[in-house]
């Protein structure tokens, strides 16, 4: 007889390039704040934020535990925040994944820094040990204005806050920006104050995507009308001007993502001037660079 699957999803699902291989638990529907105005991932009717119900979570993890237990390392809790539920809601539910799923090796999620205001070091701390391992935190820019602009809903300071717990916590931080967010009027704050933001938190990860509108531009433009896109040669001397500026210990580096053109791969700072000579042999010489073309740019 054909078993149920145990997972109730809504459609659409989104989790990072690298938890491909992780199991998506939803633990939240939506995003708690989705009123970023570049930000595509929740606009869905069907994608109303809500916590899910914490004894159907329970029951998922359990059955996930009953059909899977000897297959699942990764977890990656959905969806777009969940970390907005409590600690000890969070708490019983890593309870249950340990119980349920032994074989898991790593609990990740996304995380906006505004989840953490009232979360503590300690309790970030007891997260950690029992079982969250990495938050996947968007940033998306570093400069005030620009986060102003784009409806983030979040500062330098709030976003260095969230950053700096999470580190204090040992919880691994993979920051996310957004190349051209800022537009040509403020692109060159934009790349400066992203690398201050990298340089003042030291990520263990960075990564970088090219800022793109699948379904049009209109959301987006009501609150940034004078927005205009970097063409790809703008958003190469941003990234150039980006690096220049990072002054990173150790961190590993990917700029990936389909939306890129240009695919960059190191760690900084020890590949910091290779990664600067491949952005400036795409300025100069684009055609030389190994550039991935529009159609393979998965947007």
């Amino acid at each position: 007889m054909k078993q149920d699957f145990p997972i109730r999803y809504v459609n659409p699902v989104f989790r990072p390039p690298s938890e491909a291989q992780s199991l998506i638990l939803p633990v939240t529907d939506g995003c708690s704040w989705n009123r970023c105005t570049y930000c595509e991932m929740y606009t869905a009717p069907q994608k109303k934020f809500r916590a899910r119900d914490e004894q159907e979570t329970l029951d998922t993890i359990r059955r996930c535990g009953e059909l899977y237990a000897s297959d699942v390392q990764r977890i990656f809790l959905g969806d777009g925040d969940a970390m907005i539920l409590s600690t000890r809601r969070l708490m019983e539910l890593l309870a249950a994944i340990r119980e349920h799923l032994p074989r898991v090796r790593r609990i990740s999620s996304y995380c906006l820094p505004r989840n953490l205001r009232h979360k503590s070091v300690q309790e970030l701390t007891e997260l950690r040990a029992a079982g969250l391992a990495l938050a996947y935190v968007g940033a998306e820019s570093g400069d005030d204005e620009v986060l102003q602009k784009v409806n983030k809903g979040e500062t330098f300071d709030s976003t260095r806050e969230a950053l700096d717990k999470l580190g204090a916590a040992g919880i691994t931080r993979s920051v996310m920006l957004l190349n051209g967010l800022g537009g040509r009027r403020l692109t060159e704050q934009h790349a400066a104050n992203s690398a201050r933001l990298a340089n003042a938190t030291q990520p263990e990860f960075l990564a970088t995507l090219v800022v793109s509108f699948p379904q049009g531009e209109e959301r987006f433009r009501n609150g940034f009308s004078e927005w205009e896109p970097l063409n790809q040669q703008e958003l190469f001397v941003e990234m150039e001007q980006f690096l220049q500026a990072l002054d990173l210990k150790r961190t590993v580096f990917r700029s990936d993502h389909a939306s890129n053109w240009l695919v960059l791969k190191g760690v900084l700072g020890a590949e910091k001037e290779r990664l600067l000579q491949q952005v400036r042999t795409a300025i100069g010489r684009p055609h030389d660079s190994g550039l991935r073309p529009d159609w393979q740019r998965g947007l």
